[in-house]
C-alpha cells in the first residue's frame, strides 16, 4: 500500500497491483485503500494495472477509485452479504445498484464514458491540505 512496495512489485515482475487492507480486519488501524490508491497509481507509472480491493460500497466509490487512477475495482462485502440475503438474486440487484450508481454519478459529473473519469472529478483530504498550506 506503498509506493515502495510498489516499486518493489515492478521489478519483480509483477503483472499487476491489488490495492488491498485486507478489510482492516488483520490490523484495525491501517489506512483505507482508497486513500493509499493515488501513492500506489503513481509509483506503477502506467508499467502494470493496480486494482483497488477494499470499501467500496456504492458507485461513488468506484468512480473516486477510478479517478484516482485504479484499472478496476473488487468488490467484496456488498457481494458477500447480497449472496447470503437473496442468493444469485441479490448479487445482481447489489451488482446493478452499484451500475446505477456510477451511471448516476457520471452524468452528474458530466462523463459520458469510463474513460472520461480522471483525477479532476475529486478532491482528497491531500488537495485541501496543500490548498490551506498555500494560504
Amino acid at each position: 500500500m506503498t509506493a515502495e512496495d510498489t516499486r518493489l512489485a515492478v521489478q519483480a515482475g509483477a503483472a499487476g497491483i491489488i490495492v488491498s487492507n485486507h478489510g482492516a480486519r488483520q490490523l484495525d488501524y491501517v489506512p483505507a485503500t482508497i486513500s493509499c490508491l493515488e501513492e500506489v497509481v503513481k509509483a506503477a507509472s502506467g508499467q502494470i494495472p493496480v486494482f483497488l480491493d477494499g470499501g467500496v460500497r456504492r458507485g461513488t466509490d468506484v468512480f473516486k477509485a477510478l479517478a484516482l487512477g485504479a484499472s478496476g475495482i473488487f468488490i467484496g462485502r456488498p457481494v458477500v452479504y447480497a449472496l447470503a440475503v437473496e442468493g444469485e438474486a441479490g448479487v445482481r440487484k447489489v451488482l446493478q445498484m452499484l451500475r446505477d450508481e456510477l451511471e448516476l454519478t457520471m452524468s452528474l459529473a458530466g462523463c459520458c464514458s469510463v474513460k472520461d473519469i480522471n483525477r479532476s472529478y475529486i478532491q482528497t483530504g491531500a488537495d485541501m491540505f496543500r490548498a490551506l498550506s498555500r494560504l
